[in-house]
């Protein structure tokens, strides 16, 4: 037993040996001890954190170092570590500068007893780099948002322009040229002529039908004209033709309270999840729904495919992410995960806007 009590002294005397003040005073990171809601130490760092010399900020209340609209908060973090609530905190705050702007730091502290009473000793560093990183991070993701959000809306401008010059300009030629061709048919006498013509009238309807295809495909009138289910509806019945998949839709019958802009946002989502599927799932069944929650629409794209592997949404493709953000400008949400059954579910969520127009 005493050889125990040998070794522990031996440790106390080594721990007594170590110079804790010069490593207190030459640490690179502030360290402090608050009681009574006042600064009792400081070494060197923390006080210049707020532009003062350790003996300046000893015996400063804590209003006194920090913004007025953080006082109370900063207090009360205080309080509750003193009163053994929350004995640990790390979090981040802001200091108040002798020369009257704000400093941001990061600061973690426990419960101490210092001078027979409860204080709160801790460290703080300055993250005033990190803040200012992490808001042009923010600037620059917002400017990203506001130029996608401007390309979007320049290509569906671009698109529904040129699904118009199709249609109207081209459109009413190839059908004038049918029309011609047609009279001159019936003016002719000799059979192989008439077969000419005949093969003439034919492209001219090919022609015709590819024209409103392109048309359609660039800008669907039925979006315009009779609302997002029933241009939905047309969309996978092209899709079930085009690729053998079976589809169905359930739709909410009534009016959809969202804008021409949502209206388009939902449209090109699911365009883009049909062409997901297309390339990538291996399904033979797609389901669509369409629901109501009071103002808010859900729309919901499952399959019965290969299903989402996590990798694919933890590290997006182009398509995924376009969709997110389309959903985002639309003021909506997006989801897709993994079906309950297998395969996968697309998920969007659309708030009703300020500004909007029945679109259905």
């Amino acid at each position: 037993m005493s050889s125990g009590r040998d070794e522990q002294a031996g440790e106390d005397a080594q721990t007594a040996e170590i110079p804790f003040r010069a490593i207190v005073e030459q640490s690179l990171v502030g360290i402090y001890v608050i009681q009574d809601e006042l600064v009792q130490y400081a070494n060197a760092v923390f006080a210049g954190l707020t532009g003062h010399l350790p003996e300046e900020i000893v015996g400063m209340h804590i209003r006194d170092l920090t913004p007025p609209w953080r006082s109370e908060e900063n207090l009360q973090r205080i309080r509750q570590r003193v009163s053994g609530e929350i004995p640990s905190m790390r979090f981040r705050t802001q200091g108040w500068h002798k020369d009257g702007y704000p400093v941001d730091v990061e600061v973690h502290g426990s419960r101490v007893i210092f001078r027979g009473r409860p204080a709160v000793a801790g460290v703080a560093i300055s993250i005033a780099e990190n803040v200012r990183f992490e808001h042009e991070l923010l600037h620059s993701q917002e400017q990203l948002r506001a130029l996608a959000a401007h390309i979007n809306e320049d290509r569906e401008k671009q698109r529904q322009h040129t699904a118009r010059e199709l249609h109207d300009v081209l459109g009413g030629i190839l059908t004038s040229l049918k029309m011609d061709a047609a009279r001159v048919r019936r003016r002719l006498e000799r059979d192989d002529n008439r077969e000419i013509v005949d093969g003439i009238v034919d492209l001219a309807q090919e022609a015709i039908d590819a024209v409103r295809q392109l048309s359609e495909a660039l800008h669907p009138s039925l979006l315009d004209h009779l609302g997002l289910v029933q241009a939905v509806n047309r969309q996978l019945d092209s899709f079930a033709a085009r690729h053998g998949i079976a589809c169905s839709i359930d739709a909410t019958a009534s009016p959809l309270p969202i804008s021409h802009a949502q209206g388009i946002a939902a449209y090109r989502i699911v365009q883009e999840a049909l062409t997901n599927i297309a390339r990538h799932a291996g399904a033979t069944r797609v389901q669509v729904a369409l629901r109501l929650d009071g103002d808010t629409l859900h729309l919901a794209v499952a399959d019965n495919g290969r299903g989402v592997a996590p990798a694919e949404l933890e590290r997006p493709s182009i398509g995924i992410v376009g969709m997110h953000e389309r959903a985002r400008e639309a003021g909506g949400h997006l989801e897709i995960c993994p079906g309950l059954e297998g395969g996968t579910v697309l998920r969007l969520t659309l708030l009703p806007q300020a500004e909007r127009t029945p679109h259905d």
